[in-house]
């Protein structure tokens, strides 16, 4: 039996080994910008999956891979949740260890919802932390084995919303007292959104993610702003989407707009769409091969990262 079960040792700590290296780091070690006191509580329900409503104190979870096995890439994740809750292992940690398994740094990020009470101005509070997170994780880049020119930004649903709000926003100015980490770049390197609200255009846009980030009767000027096929720009950073036809949450066209913005732009850009599918299918498994959309992101951050290598 021993040289059956000495083997089986090693494979299991091996595997233990990649998924271990985790470390939680406050996003806003001091004073939090744009919060109020509230007697408000972060709540955690687990049920099929990890489900956190008002979040009080946001931060990052770093998912590191082996550094025998790490590439240098680095992906932050925004948790999905329509601006009201964040589906956190669901589109967070399971993200973030399926990254790791490819040798890529998983980051995953608990952002501010904007029903907090604790929240002054609604939605200013993702972004805000959505570009912290960036700047974070460039600032602890040597230390995590991590490329600072390879940190990209992933969303799932209203957290594809946020990371395309960072993508197209991610040179907005903060009203707040800045530290040494906040002079750098909050960037994406490259953006990877899956089935992502991008509009708040009505009939196109999700509505409760709209009614939760902007309330139910915003400005015209507020619905441009946060419309992100707006606000493509030359310096917008390349796109990876993935969108089902059958979606009848957040309607396909939210990554059509998109994705046609990118290409007005010229910047490199690469949508599936996929005939079923539905919303909130995170990595797809067991539903044929809607899951093979994992090995068309990998491909495209292998080809990413060589032709950074290449330029370089």
């Amino acid at each position: 039996m021993k040289k059956y079960w000495l083997p089986g040792l090693l494979i299991n700590m091996m595997i233990l080994n990649v998924f271990s290296q985790q470390e939680k780091i406050s996003l806003w070690p001091n004073a939090i910008p744009n919060s109020q006191k509230s007697d408000e509580k972060e709540v955690h329900d687990s049920n099929d999956i990890l489900w956190i409503t008002k979040v009080q104190e946001p931060d990052i979870t770093v998912y590191l891979p082996s550094k025998q096995q790490a590439t240098g890439q680095a992906v932050i994740i925004c948790p999905g949740g329509g601006y009201e809750g964040l589906a956190y292992d669901w589109e967070g940690t399971d993200i973030a260890k399926w990254l790791n398994s490819k040798g890529i740094a998983g980051i995953v990020l608990k952002y501010r919802l904007p029903n907090s009470k604790s929240v002054k101005v609604s939605y200013k509070a993702p972004l805000q932390d959505a570009q912290r997170a960036m700047k974070l994780v460039r600032f602890h880049a040597k230390e995590w084995n991590i490329d600072p020119g390879k940190v990209g930004i992933m969303g799932f649903s209203a957290g594809g919303h946020l990371a395309g709000n960072l993508t197209t926003h991610f040179d907005l100015e903060g009203s707040f007292e800045k530290d040494p980490i906040d002079s750098l770049s909050a960037r994406p390197d490259f953006t990877v959104l899956i089935y992502p609200v991008i509009t708040m255009k009505k009939g196109i846009t999700h509505q409760g993610s709209k009614n939760s980030l902007l309330g139910e009767n915003p400005s015209e000027a507020l619905v441009r702003e946060f419309s992100n096929e707006l606000h493509v720009q030359p310096n917008t950073p390349p796109t990876f989407m993935v969108h089902a036809t059958d979606d009848d949450v957040v309607p396909v066209e939210n990554s059509l707009l998109f994705y046609k913005a990118l290409v007005e732009q010229n910047i490199s850009a690469e949508l599936h769409i996929y005939p079923e599918g539905g919303h909130g299918f995170s990595l797809a498994l067991g539903k044929g091969y809607l899951q093979s959309w994992t090995d068309r992101l990998y491909d495209w951050l292998k080809d990413l990262n060589n032709t950074n290598k290449t330029e370089k």
